[in-house]
């Protein structure tokens, strides 16, 4: 039976599952593919299926925000999917941190609210290790440079008082900001399979998050490159992932 909001059944997904949140996104990573088709596009979800160096990948987009991620996420798992790697945007909360940059969270402050709905705000979002590990040495085989630590998901650009919150989590060492990442991490947990998030770091620290968006859309920055790179190595941390798993055979 076809899930109701992504309109896929069980032979439509595979094992292993990336997760733009932009459906112009997947025929991005499509470009990267040897093979693939498109499965099923209704409302934000976007989903194609193929192959990469032999292995085969689902790609789903889901829209923006925590609710719809993890309707994507649960429908996914309910089709047999068991290891997810997000590949988004961020804002970075870490004058550091450079538009291209990747960032690489480990564990996520839970500001959205879906995942409130599940379990209480004590309950914490993290990354699976063994995802987490395979993405770091994926990285530093490709030379990338990457930012591994702390970061936040929210559920608003435009609040009136931003520039406040993101200077709060500056001083806590939080990396950065998306929507979606805190939300997929812990219904990940909850139901036990593998999640691990890329991000692409859009917006500067204290720059204006609209200008910086208007920049993205219009393919005239580095987050270009960025985009690039978060696909590639969610690519391969999967390719090499699937190596070992297959070898263990």
């Amino acid at each position: 039976m076809k899930q109701p909001h992504i309109l896929c059944s069980d032979n439509d997904i595979e094992k292993m599952v990336i997760l733009p949140g932009d459906p112009e996104r997947v025929l991005r990573v499509a470009g990267f593919l040897d093979t693939w088709e498109e499965v099923a596009y209704n409302r934000e979800f976007r989903t194609i299926k193929g192959t990469y160096k032999e292995m085969p990948i689902t790609v789903t987009s889901t829209g923006i925000g925590g609710a719809s991620a993890t309707i994507a996420l649960e429908e996914l798992i309910a089709c047999g999917a068991k290891y997810f790697i997000r590949i988004g945007s961020a804002g970075a909360c870490n004058n550091q941190i450079d538009i291209g940059d990747l960032i690489i969270p480990t564990g996520v402050v839970r500001e959205e609210g879906a995942s409130r709905m599940y379990v209480s705000d004590n309950y914490p979002a993290v990354a699976s290790f063994n995802l987490l590990r395979v993405i770091n040495d994926t990285s530093i085989k490709l030379g990338y440079k990457t930012f591994m630590g702390i970061t936040r998901s929210h559920d608003s650009f435009y609040i009136d008082n931003e520039r406040e919150i993101m200077k709060h989590w500056n001083s806590k060492n939080v990396l950065g900001s998306d929507m979606e990442t805190s939300a997929i991490y812990t219904v990940g947990s909850l139901r036990q399979i593998h999640v691990a998030s890329i991000l692409n770091n859009v917006v500067r620290y204290e720059a204006d998050v609209k200008d910086a968006i208007n920049d993205y859309v219009d393919d005239e920055t580095k987050a270009t490159e960025g985009e690039k790179k978060e696909i590639i190595l969610a690519l391969e941390s999967f390719y090499n992932l699937y190596c070992e798993l297959f070898d263990n055979q």
